[in-house]
């Protein structure tokens, strides 16, 4: 399968003051079309900075990260912005939903900010995701007024409005119940296998274990890089 992810020797560091933070070392990485990727390690040991690197949020200090076809460390930010709307979508630990707009408005929005379908085709697809994760019947809903869990399984509907190649998920199951975090990885490991990349950084182990990969970061380098038993 190509290549969807592709970093070469990426390091990132923060200005503090006027002291320089390193927080990731030369990372090279490749991720397959297709796959399941797990980033576990310890918290503040670079995982979300990494996440924010494939998705355009943030840059490298030096190297390459090239993400479905584009080289991101090359993009200004209003190509970085278009990009993103049109290549990735993005699930947050906590919704990130706009509480003004109900789910059905949420999900059309990053449509809307992409313009390339017809506004009845947008309401159209809008529905259909809020069907795919069982949340048609709350489409007229405010955020407020639905649980975390069916805030979470919107927020995933939004990540596929655009229909991107690479999903990108920053401790989705982190805020809520076992239960319903179950739920949600079950969702992911569907859209897996419908197809689609999925890149998930998570503290829960045996989530990890049942993705198709497990890299593990720790003080800012890659620890391990293993293949789970669901591949093998």
């Amino acid at each position: 399968m190509p290549h969807i992810i592709n970093l070469k020797n990426v390091s990132k560091s923060y200005m503090n003051g006027q002291i320089s933070q390193p927080v990731l070392f030369d990372i090279s990485l490749n991720i397959s079309a297709g796959e399941f990727v797990a980033i576990v390690g310890p918290s503040g040991n670079g995982k979300s900075t990494l996440l924010n690197l494939l998705t355009g949020i943030d840059r490298p200090t030096q190297g390459q990260v090239d993400i479905c076809g584009s080289p991101l460390h090359k993009l200004k930010e209003e190509q970085l912005s278009v990009w993103r709307g049109a290549n990735v979508g993005i699930v947050f630990q906590f919704f990130q939903l706009l509480p003004s707009l109900n789910l059905l408005q949420n999900i059309i929005l990053p449509m809307d900010f992409v313009a390339n379908k017809p506004k009845r085709q947008r309401l159209e697809r809008a529905r259909y995701l809020l069907d795919l994760v069982g949340l048609s019947d709350q489409a007229q809903q405010l955020p407020s007024q639905v649980s975390g869990g069916q805030q979470q399984r919107a927020a995933i509907a939004r990540a596929l409005a655009n229909d991107p190649q690479l999903i990108v998920a920053d401790e989705p199951t982190g805020n809520l119940d076992s239960e319903t975090a179950d739920a949600v990885f079950a969702l992911f490991s569907e859209l897996n296998r419908q197809g689609k990349t999925l890149v998930m950084v998570t503290h829960n182990e045996a989530l990890a274990e049942s993705a198709s990969r497990r890299i593990a970061i720790h003080s800012g380098r890659i620890h391990d890089d293993l293949k789970t038993a669901r591949t093998i």
